[in-house]
Order: structure tokens, then C-alpha cells, then sequence
């Protein structure tokens, strides 16, 4: 699927549910830039929905509000990312990117986990120093993940509701 694909589906159907998140409902000159968009990738074409929603169907397995906040961190990182391709100097472009940025900068923290998490994923554990440090560290991250604190935060987000979107 083409980045005008990735566009029209995130940012029609579930940029909104950011607004669940932040508690702010997007502009209207937003929705309407984001109509403009799709007129402009032609999002309307059958191709769209082959292979079903790209973002829409990660959303489902991250129920908790400050999980979504790191998985919408990541994905607005892509569409700025896709935006690289795209010539901004049509107003609408240039708003919807916008937009992006600034939903971005609510989002920095969020972002910092996800390099965290992808750091961790490129450590090389066949490495026999990494192995040793890991080893050293084995017990007391296993404390904090049994800690009495941990499992109460575990319980309290099972027995609250996540948002809605």
C-alpha cells in the first residue's frame, strides 16, 4: 500500500480518538483539510481497503489510555515521516502536518518509550557481555515486576474502564 493509503486510513477513521486521549476534539479546518487529503491521494479507490485497516487493528490489543499514547506516538512519528514525501505547500498539507507536529510535541514522553522499546529489541543477546549484564540485572527485575506496587497498578488498570474511541 502506497503512503496515501496510510494517511486516509489513520487519519480519517482514529486521529479523532486522540482527542479522546487529550481530551479536545480536532478543528474543523482539520477535518476538512484532512477531506482535501483524500481527494488528493484518491483515497477513495477500491485498492484502499485491500489487506484491511494498517493502525486501526493494532488499537484494538491496547485498551489502557497511556498504552494507546505510546502506540499513537509511534504512528504519528510515521505519518511525519511519510509528510518527508509529501509537498507541503498546499495550505491543507501544510495544516494537517502541522497538526501532526503539534500532537507530536503532547506526545514527546510517549516517544521516548517506544525508542526505549526499540533499543531494547537491537540488543544483541547472543553477545556474552550483553548476556553477563543481563544475568546481573535478572533478580532485581523480577523484584519489580512482583513488587506489591506493580500488582496493584496491574489490578487497578484491570478493573478500569479504557477509553472508548
Amino acid at each position: 500500500m502506497t503512503y496515501q493509503t496510510y494517511l486516509f486510513i489513520f487519519l480519517s477513521i482514529h486521529l479523532s480518538c486522540l482527542g479522546c486521549l487529550e481530551s479536545t476534539i480536532i478543528p474543523f479546518q482539520v477535518q476538512s483539510d484532512i477531506d482535501k487529503l483524500k481527494i488528493d491521494f484518491n483515497s477513495s479507490n477500491s485498492d484502499v481497503a485491500d489487506g484491511g485497516p494498517i493502525f486501526t487493528e493494532k488499537l484494538k490489543s491496547w485498551t489502557e489510555v497511556n498504552e494507546r499514547r505510546i502506540l499513537f506516538s509511534h504512528i504519528i512519528s510515521l505519518y511525519l515521516k511519510m509528510f518527508e514525501n509529501i509537498d507541503t505547500s498546499k495550505a491543507h498539507i501544510r495544516n494537517v502536518h502541522e497538526y501532526l507536529l503539534a500532537k507530536k510535541s503532547n506526545l514527546a514522553n510517549d516517544y521516548k518509550k517506544i525508542n526505549d522499546i526499540m533499543e531494547l529489541a537491537k540488543l544483541p543477546m547472543s553477545d556474552l557481555k550483553i548476556q553477563r549484564k543481563a544475568i546481573n540485572e535478572l533478580f532485581p527485575l523480577l523484584q519489580k515486576l512482583d513488587s506489591p506496587t506493580v500488582r496493584s497498578e496491574r489490578r487497578r488498570r484491570q478493573n478500569s474502564r479504557g477509553c472508548k474511541c
